[in-house]
């Protein structure tokens, strides 16, 4: 009865005044039941894409009609990259071994970018040791591209360090990414073919996972830079084993040149997975402010200049890694809810209200 019931409420939501038309590229999917103990206004008719395993880092095609994502679906030991349509249907693995992350469609939905181990070892990189804690791995990844079915592999970096969190500029001409390559996590950006290399990030600490405004003229990423020797000195040991704690990070935000770098965020914890809303207004991102050792991280949404917090997701589960449709009228985030077993993420799409 309680389905039925949660199943009622989704339907009547499509009749709701000022609802959007949806786009036809992602009907295919049944609604998410909503629970109605958790207020989430933004989102209308949730829709959950993969099915198993753990799945993030989702990213649209300029047209709203294909989706990149990592997955270790399939039973596979870490990340792969993958396409797949917006509702779901045609999964096409592009990577070829090694682990992936961090990939993104460009040249006119063409190719794709992401990055890649595979070239220090095709086998999958070794898991942090758990006696550091919670902490991420700095693999050796590098950037390739490929096209959308796999072929035509090319590497863009050569570094044979950790290189990735590569997002394409709204001009389709520059890529902005993270890279370890002069021994800090430090923000660059390059030219699409990989040329002209240009840091714009200098200060002792974790700079990554840049996102450019619609505009192109901002770029927004999270930090967390060393402030004392204590601070600096348990950084550099854990950078010199090839981790980062991302325990304490907030989001910042600069110029594209890498000019006026400024802090948005105060609010503790770990902030992360910033990206824009359509018209560049507020930026939406993941945070676990309000329980800092727990793993409950929600989406929240904030004024350019820090002010005017506002939460989006609501559940007890990880809500993580958001992007609006290129028409800004559609989210796609990774979450644990509705997970069949524990540590299962999952890919959700919703119909985006003001």
């Amino acid at each position: 009865m309680r389905i039925r019931a949660l199943c009622a409420l989704a339907l009547v939501q499509v009749a709701m005044p000022g609802a959007h038309v949806p786009n036809p590229a992602i009907t295919g999917r049944p609604w998410v039941p909503v629970d109605s103990q958790y207020a989430e206004p933004h989102l209308r008719n949730i829709r959950q894409l993969t099915f198993g395993g753990e799945n993030a880092e989702a990213y649209w095609s300029t047209d709203g009609k294909w989706i990149t994502f990592q997955s270790t679906r399939d039973g596979r030991t870490c990340d792969q990259q993958y396409v797949m349509r917006a509702d779901g249907s045609a999964v096409k693995k592009i990577s070829v071994g090694g682990k992936t992350t961090c990939g993104y469609f460009y040249d006119k939905d063409r190719r794709v970018f992401f990055a890649a181990t595979h070239a220090a070892d095709t086998a999958c990189p070794p898991k942090p040791d758990p006696s550091a804690g919670y902490v991420w791995g700095l693999d050796p990844y590098d950037i390739y591209t490929a096209k959308p079915d796999g072929s035509d592999l090319r590497r863009l970096t050569n570094y044979g360090v950790y290189t990735a969190e590569a997002v394409l500029s709204p001009d389709g001409k520059t890529i902005v990414f993270t890279s370890l390559k002069d021994g800090d996590l430090d923000i660059y950006t390059m030219n699409v073919d990989g040329t002209n290399v240009r840091r714009l990030t200098n200060t002792r600490g974790y700079d990554g996972g840049p996102w450019w405004s619609p505009d192109g003229k901002k770029i927004v990423y999270r930090a967390h830079h060393v402030t004392d020797g204590a601070d600096r000195t348990a950084y550099d040991a854990l950078l010199a084993r090839k981790l980062v704690r991302p325990a304490n990070v907030e989001l910042f935000m600069m110029n594209a040149d890498g000019s006026d770098q400024r802090q948005i965020t105060r609010l503790g914890g770990a902030n992360f997975g910033p990206s824009w809303t359509h018209d560049g207004s507020r930026i939406i991102f993941s945070s676990n402010y309000k329980n800092p050792r727990g793993g409950n991280f929600d989406l929240f949404l904030v004024n350019v200049d820090g002010t005017g917090l506002e939460q989006v997701t609501t559940r007890p589960e990880f809500d993580g890694f958001p992007m609006f449709s290129p028409d800004g009228k559609h989210l796609i985030w990774a979450s644990n809810r509705n997970a069949r077993i524990e540590g299962e993420t999952n890919l959700f799409v919703a119909e985006w209200f003001q």
